[in-house]
C-alpha cells in the first residue's frame, strides 16, 4: 500500500522540465561504451549516439518530465571567459585551434542531432556561449520544476529551492543519478548552491584551467564562503585588518587577489543568453517518423530510438 501511494504521489506531482547538458552526457557514452560494441554497417562507430539516445531513454522512463532540451556546447571556451582568464580550458586546446575531441567522436555528433530533430527534442546551443550558460538561461527563465542533467560540477550553482530547480548529477552515471537540492549540495560541499561558483574558484578546478587558491582546499573555502558570504565579501575582509584570517591564509588570499577579482565571472553561468522561441513540449511520438526510422536502419540504432521512442510514448 505505502509503495502504491509513493507512485500514485509521483504521478500527481508537477512534471519537470528536462534540461540535458548534452555534451557531457555524449562524451560520457562515447567513453563508456566501447566502439567495437556500437558500429553502423559500415563499420563507423556509433558508440555516443547509442549510450547518449539509452542515457536519454532512461532520463525520460524515471523522471517523466513534460519538457525537455539539450543544450550544446556552439563555444566551447569562449573569448569573453578567456580575457578574464586566460588559462581557462587552456590544457584541452588542440595544436590547431579548438577542443581535443576524439576522431571518431566528431561525426558522431552530427548524427546525433539528426536523430534527436527526428524525434522533435530540442537541442540548442548560442553563438559565443557554452552548454552550461543555455542551461544557466533556461533554468532561470523558464517554469518549474527543472531538473538539470549534467555531470559537470559547476552547474550546482543551479540548484534554486524556491524556484524549483534541482540538479541531477550523473558523476557516476544516469543510473546512479544524485538528485540535489540546496541541501544535498550543502551536505555535499558545506555551502549553499548560491554561494558554489565562489567556492569553485577558491578551491580551482584542473578539469577548467582554474588553479584556484594555492594552499585553499575545499574545507579552508567552505569556511571562507560560510564566515564571509561571498567572494566580494572575503576580498573586502582582506582590508580589515580586525577580520580575523590567520596570517598565512591572508597572505594566500592577497597574493591571489587578481586572480580572485576575475574568476567568478568566469565560473558563473551566463543567465542571459538570447535563446530563440522554444517548443520544450515532449512531444508523445516521433514527429518525423520516416526519417527516424531510416537514421535507425542506416546506423544501426534501432535499439536505442526504439527505447527512446518507448520511453516517450509511456509518458501519460
Amino acid at each position: 500500500m505505502t509503495h502504491r501511494c509513493a507512485r500514485l504521489c509521483r504521478v500527481n506531482e508537477p512534471r519537470p522540465l528536462l534540461l540535458v547538458d548534452a555534451p557531457s552526457l555524449y562524451f560520457r557514452a562515447y567513453f563508456g561504451i566501447p566502439e567495437s560494441a556500437a558500429r553502423a554497417p559500415d563499420g563507423s562507430p556509433v558508440n555516443a549516439v547509442r549510450g547518449f539516445l539509452d542515457m536519454l531513454a532512461t532520463l525520460i522512463r524515471n523522471r517523466r518530465p513534460d519538457r525537455l532540451v539539450c543544450a550544446l556546447d556552439y563555444d566551447w571556451r569562449p573569448a569573453w571567459r578567456v580575457a578574464l582568464l586566460p588559462s581557462y580550458k587552456a590544457h584541452r586546446l588542440a595544436p590547431a585551434g579548438g577542443e581535443v575531441v576524439p576522431d571518431t567522436l566528431v561525426p558522431q555528433v552530427p548524427l546525433l542531432l539528426d536523430v534527436l530533430s527526428a524525434v522533435g527534442i530540442p537541442a540548442i546551443g548560442a553563438d559565443g556561449y557554452e552548454a552550461d550558460d543555455v542551461l544557466g538561461t533556461l533554468a532561470t527563465t523558464q517554469p518549474g520544476p527543472i531538473e538539470v542533467v549534467s555531470g559537470d560540477r559547476d552547474l550546482f550553482q543551479l540548484v534554486d529551492d524556491a524556484r524549483g530547480v534541482r540538479m541531477l548529477y550523473c558523476g557516476r552515471g544516469v543510473a546512479k543519478l544524485e538528485d540535489c537540492d540546496d541541501v544535498a549540495v550543502r551536505t555535499k560541499y558545506g555551502v549553499p548552491a548560491a554561494g558554489y561558483a565562489d567556492f569553485a574558484a577558491l578551491r580551482g578546478d584542473p578539469s577548467d584551467g582554474l588553479p584556484g587558491v594555492t594552499g585553499v582546499g575545499e574545507k579552508t573555502a567552505a569556511r571562507l564562503i560560510d564566515r564571509y558570504g561571498s567572494l566580494d565579501g572575503i576580498l573586502a575582509a582582506l582590508d580589515d585588518p580586525t577580520a580575523g584570517f590567520a596570517a598565512g591564509l591572508r597572505a594566500k588570499l592577497l597574493a591571489a587577489r587578481d586572480y580572485l577579482a576575475v574568476a567568478p565571472r568566469v565560473v558563473r553561468v551566463a543567465r542571459d543568453v538570447p535563446l530563440p522561441e522554444l517548443a520544450t513540449a515532449l512531444p508523445p511520438a516521433p514527429v518525423d517518423e520516416d526519417r527516424l526510422l531510416a537514421l535507425a536502419e542506416q546506423w544501426n540504432l534501432a535499439g536505442s530510438c526504439r527505447r527512446l521512442v518507448d520511453a516517450i510514448s509511456s509518458q501519460d
